[in-house]
């Protein structure tokens, strides 16, 4: 009994970890083949979204600045850390040790403190951002993880070798060569294994330091996110497939060719000149990738550019094709996670011409001289605003915007869960202890405060400190009681599932969601709600201001707009785009177009500095808690 109890314990663990490990892998890949965009329902067979993959522009990139810039990277650090680590051991003790030290802290710091230490590095020196300071950042922080694997193996070795060597008659080159590498072989394999890993899985660092339109897999994949987005199952599953390939190549066909005895020729074809052709073919091969990614970025400046700096997953980026022919012109096209990281990317010094950020950091950057005004006679298709979006407090002449999409903030809900008299309760229904755990809050400092000032009866733009530390307690008392779960855009996701009973979002998430499941309402709160507008702003920077400004007018024109609101899913500027779709394509969604005329209703505000921080601080406390 006790034998069939301990066999089967660790059988079954491994089995669940197993499980625990690949179930994902395994759901990923079967739901790339779904027929729709559903990542819970299976709806047919299709291959629609590898086909989708294949002629997507920005991804194809992508995957060639991921592979070269992962090479280039691993042959120098794999070069440079090999030498430095030889260097080492023959350094005096002291030197050595406060060298190694200095090696080991870009490997315990954590990548946002090297991502921004480079991304001010590469500032200061006035380096345009883009596929080389990412190239430069990847050999800094791969280098040291070459020089920890290689270093080992160094000491363990008989340096009188090499010494034996010249007195046999070798250069000290040959000595290197000869002696000295092909002793190391398994830490520099180690190390560049390590450095190519390092560099093809990095996204912090890449995503602070590069520029002008170039990423890798991982800010293409981050910044599709945003949406449900199956083209990313299909991504994932050609990497999958490609790593499993070259696993199998590695392991199991020399395993097959022990079995059938071929061991003698594999040793002759070891040293034929196969190897040595093999060697020069890869040679070729990464040089080519690297001259193609060099030629692809570089014929940018061949045209006119434009560079324009929108939130992930907020344009319909065929859009942009279509301009791109049209004016004959080069769009570099990044995308933020928020608007504070936008703007912290303009201070370090990135230049942008075009941004689409929010009400309240188009005050704030007004008032820092970050804008130019616009030219409104260049924007022909001005009079197809909705006039109210060009009345605002955060721009009140409408001097240095153009909107661009708008809505409200409130609360999405099951009506298969929640009671409709509930409802009555505005916000506070989100501390409603029937539905505990049943909460999902948006990850927002501002947007979450929103929630409890309005639940307290107090202005969102409040620069009262007690009424701050009011609402800290509001969301307090909520997670203790309710235990919500702060989320970002892939709140959408779980929502179209049913995973909970309610969610604060933003009016066009609560559309997208609707439209994806009927069981789901929408209701703004009596007691007020957030009213944004994100605009199309021109900065000080902008290098082509007539094209800047055909860029926002053809953003403007129905076709576009239509198209490109049918994409994103929020409410159009464009009045009869907007009408279109709450009277036609989203007739009885209350996502699209929620009455905004409430008198509670506010614009967030740029607020003074030591508000801010009081605030940040509080919002710290709350997510800790």
């Amino acid at each position: 009994m006790n034998k069939k109890k301990i066999s089967i314990g660790p059988k079954l663990y491994i089995t669940l970890c197993f499980i625990f490990f690949y179930l994902p892998i395994a759901v990923t890949m079967f739901f790339s083949f779904n027929s729709s965009k559903s990542l819970t329902k299976f709806t047919g067979f299709s291959l629609k979204w590898y086909k989708k993959l294949l002629t997507d522009n920005d991804i194809i990139a992508a995957v060639y600045v991921s592979i070269s810039i992962a090479v280039i990277a691993t042959i120098i650090s794999t070069v440079l850390g090999t030498i430095t680590a030889i260097g080492l051991s023959r350094s005096r003790k002291i030197l050595r040790e406060w060298l190694l030290n200095v090696n080991n802290m870009p490997i315990m710091n954590p990548d946002i403190v090297t991502a921004i230490g480079l991304m001010i590095l590469f500032t200061s020196m006035r380096l345009e951002r883009g596929y080389l300071t990412m190239l430069l950042a990847h050999i800094a922080f791969c280098t040291p993880y070459v020089i920890t694997s290689v270093y080992p193996k160094v000491r363990s070795m008989d340096h009188n070798l090499a010494n034996v060597a010249m007195d046999l008659g070798a250069t000290p080159f040959q000595a290197l060569t000869k002696v000295i590498i092909p002793m190391l072989k398994p830490g520099i394999f180690a190390g560049m294994l390590l450095a190519f890993t390092m560099s093809l899985d990095d996204f912090v660092v890449s995503y602070f330091v590069t520029g002008n339109g170039v990423s890798n897999i991982s800010i293409v994949v981050y910044n599709m996110t945003k949406r449900t987005n199956p083209t990313i199952n299909a991504l994932s599953t050609l990497l999958i497939l490609v790593v499993v390939l070259i696993l199998v190549g590695v392991n199991v066909i020399p395993a097959l060719a022990k079995k059938r005895h071929k061991k003698v020729e594999m040793s002759a074809s070891h040293n034929s000149p196969l190897k040595k052709i093999g060697v020069a073919v890869a040679t070729v091969g990464v040089l080519a990738v690297a001259v193609f990614c060099g030629a692809r970025f570089s014929a940018i400046s061949s045209k006119p550019v434009l560079r324009v700096y929108n939130s992930g997953e907020y344009m319909d980026t065929s859009l942009i094709e279509d301009f791109q022919k049209e004016y004959n012109c080069k769009v570099v096209y990044e995308t933020f996670d928020s608007n504070e990281t936008m703007y912290t990317k303009l201070q370090s010094g990135a230049e942008y011409d075009v941004i689409i950020p929010s009400d309240y950091m188009i005050e704030r950057l007004i008032s820092e001289d970050y804008l130019q005004p616009i030219d409104w006679k260049l924007i022909t298709n001005k009079d197809k605003i909705i006039p109210k979006l060009l009345k605002n407090d955060f721009d009140p002449d409408n001097k240095y915007t153009v909107p661009y999409y708008w809505g409200t903030v409130g609360i999405l809900y099951d009506k298969t869960v929640v009671d409709e008299n509930d409802l009555k309760e505005g916000w506070n229904i989100l501390r409603n202890k029937k539905y505990s755990g049943q909460i999902y809050m948006y990850d927002s400092e501002r947007d979450s405060f929103m929630v409890a000032l309005k639940g307290l009866g107090y202005s969102m733009n409040t620069r009262n400190k007690d009424e701050l530390k009011q609402a800290y307690n509001w969301l307090i008392e909520q997670n203790n009681t309710m235990k919500p779960v702060y989320v970002g855009d892939d709140v959408m996701d779980n929502m179209i599932s049913g995973n909970k009973a309610m969610a604060v979002v933003y009016s066009g998430d609560g559309s997208y969601v609707i439209n994806e499941n009927d069981n789901m309402g929408f209701l703004v709160p009596d007691q007020g709600s957030n009213v944004w507008t994100d605009g199309m702003v021109i900065t000080k920077k902008c290098k082509n201001t007539k094209l800047a400004h055909q860029f926002i007018d053809y953003f403007l024109s129905y076709d576009v707009a239509e198209q490109n609101t049918d994409y994103i899913g929020y409410d159009s500027a464009v009045k009869s785009v907007y009408e279109y779709f709450k009277n036609d394509a989203y007739a009885g969604n209350p996502g699209c177009g929620p009455d905004t005329s409430n008198p509670k209703n506010e614009v967030f505000k740029d607020q003074p500095q030591d508000i801010k921080a009081y605030s940040s601080s509080l919002w710290t406390k709350v997510k800790s808690h």
